[in-house]
């Protein structure tokens, strides 16, 4: 198979598991993080209920304000002081939006690196 079929058929399965799950903001735009109290979410944050990520909770997914909630990309995330690594869903983010999610995640000791979801694929 090829990289762009693979590309498609990955973006289709990711797209198809959003739509068929509910999506739980836990932590609200503004919200401040549960243990670190100096950390305020910039966007809406949460995960897809019923889901399940390497750590066994919930897929995370950042909700940014586009009103169509297409999916935007991922994130890969690895954090140094927890020693894991994630994949976030960006889900309805404007480029601005991205940005706000890459200096949030890239804070601290994590890290993070976005892949966006090719325009020829959104709503495929």
């Amino acid at each position: 198979m090829n990289s762009i079929a693979t590309s498609t058929r990955f973006w289709n399965a990711l797209a198809e598991l959003v739509q068929a799950t509910t999506v739980e903001i836990d932590r609200p735009k503004g919200s401040h993080h549960p243990r670190y109290v100096d950390t305020i979410y910039p966007l809406n944050y949460g995960y897809l209920v019923g889901s399940m990520a390497a750590d066994g909770a919930g897929i995370d997914i950042w909700v940014g304000s586009l009103p169509d909630r297409a999916i935007t990309g991922i994130l890969c995330t690895v954090d140094g002081l927890l020693r894991d690594v994630e994949i976030k869903v960006l889900l309805g983010c404007t480029p601005d939006e991205v940005e706000i999610i890459l200096g949030f995640q890239n804070q601290g000791g994590q890290s993070a690196i976005l892949l966006l979801r090719p325009v020829d694929q959104e709503g495929a």
